[in-house]
């Protein structure tokens, strides 16, 4: 299935799905069915979640029609990890222009020749960079030769080799700009003569063409001679700030550098990395982080992101690469590496830079966009979120509620937080905080589950009815398995979606289906039992009387269980409300083993009331497990004939 229309057109899988979320009565509303699938439930005003009926949201969220649209280049997680490694970087640079100039400043003092500083790396680097001398491209024997130059000698090298090249370059560009007017005025006459009766068109634009060149041959010589008077005002520069003797070495007493000078070396040095600051002033950085947030949510291939300057320099950055050292064909390569597998290209270059860029970014082998390298996709943590901090205020009273509330809210913060550090199972199981939040957002009591227990949960083959997972007969220990991005060896993968659903969401799909099923089948038998299904089906979702009051079949469970007159149901809501809060306590529907006895008593007291006496084998099923009717269940039900 790749589209609405795909679903819509298979009827039996349509139907299929329309009764797993309790709308089989709406499928033959394909135009309003669909509006709902089509729906972006992160936008508030769309379609499904202006309706007040939640199956609708609930339905939508359990497929994704968009295709490759719905991938993107990072999660939110990973660019979140990208921005920060960008900071940290950025930072890391100006602590070691620091760090340099602490060097710089610790050895200069003991340096006696010049070709001391020069046979030293890190020195030598930190002279260059102050006086803008390429590290790449120098001659050891000229640098030498200007380190011992005396400026103020007439004969020192300096004065004698490049001093007077220096009228040799000024008369060269004045020469240059002299013949680039000439050429210019002559271009303009032969541009007015092409526009007189009788011109000879070929030859006066022959000779423009000519002219024209000449104005490019003399521009480059004018470029060419102010870098060589640049680069001999820098020679002058480096000769003034040191003390070398003309044989290269130092006289008694003397230092390679004046304090003066020192100073002066240091502030060009940090002038020279003024690139490096500005990164990482926290304005500036601030700013390059807002733009990349923006810009990489447009990226829908590896191609488009090479050819973003802005996101390819920022990430590379980020990770401790340099965009200007390494070709975009070995990035390229990188980010088509799947980093889970350790033949991969960037895994084979045992480059940690190359391995962080890889996991950075979610393409596939062809650039395209796919699956996000996370432990838990962005939907299901902010829903997990969600139904934690509803778990953990559902029956809060006024006064405790504020308290409740500010700690749930900070637990799932912690939750969204700490989940993009997870790298797998073991990771997960070894956070029992973690593990509570997530067993407390899908209704468990975590203290009632054990460590051991949710080990052989994520161990199981999830695809495998006979599975330790799948034989549970409370099918959310299943759901929360697939709802992380595990492989069979316990580590964050990129799973692959089957059609428009998550493994997820097709096993929660699956689960609603047969407890919609086995409550229609049952109901056939006893409809008392179908109530009872439905009640414990809906039971997690009730947070106040007023949800129980505002579902009929619900209402009909309580008043049938408190055997209580029909009649309740006609008065006024607050008046029922407190009726309720008389006889049921709402947070005991927390509690399994207190939702089972209720369930008990309604069904004594609905065969009491309707003459029934026979005992359905899904209600003994349902009494007997004090857990949720699972599939294991539903096979049992099925097998007893009923």
């Amino acid at each position: 299935m790749k589209t609405v229309d795909d679903l819509m057109k298979d009827y039996r899988l349509y139907q299929y799905a329309t009764k797993a979320y309790g709308l089989e009565d709406m499928a033959y509303a394909k135009a309003f069915m669909r509006k709902v699938l089509e729906s972006n439930l992160s936008d508030a005003n769309s379609f499904a979640n202006r309706l007040n009926d939640k199956r609708y949201r609930e339905f939508a969220a359990a497929f994704s029609f968009n295709g490759a649209g719905t991938y993107v280049a990072q999660s939110a997680s990973q660019t979140d990890e990208m921005v920060g490694l960008y900071s940290a970087a950025v930072k890391k640079q100006v602590d070691a222009i620091d760090d340099q100039t602490g060097y710089y400043n610790s050895k200069i003092g003991s340096i006696r020749s010049a070709d001391e500083l020069l046979n030293d790396d890190r020195l030598r680097t930190y002279v260059f960079s102050a006086f803008g001398i390429s590290d790449s491209q120098w001659s050891r024997d000229t640098i030498r030769q200007v380190l011992s130059s005396d400026v103020a000698d007439p004969n020192s090298y300096v004065n004698t080799v490049w001093v007077p090249q220096v009228t040799v370059l000024n008369d060269k560009v004045t020469k240059a700009n002299t013949e680039i007017a000439d050429a210019n005025l002559k271009i303009a006459d032969y541009m007015t003569q092409l526009a007189q009766p009788g011109a000879n068109l070929n030859d006066l634009r022959s000779k423009i063409v000519m002219e024209q060149r000449r104005v490019l041959k003399n521009s480059g010589d004018i470029i060419s001679a102010n870098d060589g008077l640049t680069m001999i005002g820098r020679y002058l520069d480096i000769a003034r700030a040191f003390e070398f003797s003309p044989d290269g070495t130092l006289p008694a007493g003397v230092d390679a550098q004046t304090p003066a000078d020192r100073d002066s070396t240091n502030a060009f040095f940090v002038n020279s990395q003024g690139a490096a600051y500005l990164a990482a002033d926290d304005e500036n950085s601030a700013l390059m982080a807002r733009l990349f947030r923006a810009n990489v949510a447009n990226v829908r291939s590896v191609d488009v992101f090479v050819k973003t300057p802005n996101l390819y320099n920022y990430a590379l950055k980020a990770v401790g690469l340099d965009p200007d050292k390494v070709s975009q064909a070995t990035i390229k390569a990188v980010l088509k590496s799947d980093p889970t597998d350790p033949k991969s290209y960037a895994n084979m270059t045992k480059d940690d830079r190359y391995i962080a860029l890889a996991r950075a970014f979610n393409f596939d082998s062809k650039g395209n966009l796919t699956t996000s390298l996370v432990a838990q996709d962005t939907t299901n943590v902010r829903q997990i979120a969600k139904d934690y901090i509803i778990a953990q205020t559902r029956f809060a009273g006024e006064t405790e509620l504020a308290g409740l509330r500010a700690k749930a809210e900070k637990d799932a913060v912690y939750y969204q937080n700490t989940i993009p550090d997870i790298e797998s199972v073991s990771d997960l199981l070894a956070n029992r905080k973690m593990i509570d939040i997530v067993l407390t957002s899908k209704g468990l009591q975590p203290e009632k589950v054990s460590t051991d227990f949710l080990k052989q949960i994520f161990n199981s083959d999830l695809s495998n009815p006979r599975s330790f997972a799948s034989k549970q007969s409370d099918p959310r220990f299943a759901e929360i398995a697939a709802s992380f991005n595990f492989d069979k060896n316990g580590n964050i993968a990129r799973l692959a979606p089957v059609g428009p659903q998550t493994r997820d969401q097709l096993l929660k799909t699956q689960n609603n289906y047969l407890q919609q099923n086995l409550e229609t089948q049952q109901g056939e038998v006893n409809p008392g039992v179908r109530l009872a299904l439905y009640f414990q089906r809906k039971a997690p979702s009730i947070t106040s009387v007023y949800d129980l009051l505002a579902d009929k079949a619900l209402g009909e469970v309580f008043r049938t269980t408190f055997n209580l007159p029909d009649s309740v149901g006609a008065m006024d809501v607050d008046q029922q409300a407190k009726v309720v809060e008389k006889y049921l306590k709402l947070s005991d529907l927390k509690d399994p083993a207190k939702l089972t006895k209720l369930l008990g008593r309604f069904s004594a007291m609905y065969d009491l009331k309707n003459g029934t006496t026979e005992t359905s084998p899904a209600l003994s099923l349902l009494q007997g497990s004090g857990a949720e009717i699972g599939e294991s269940t539903f096979q049992a039900i099925t097998r007893s004939g009923r």
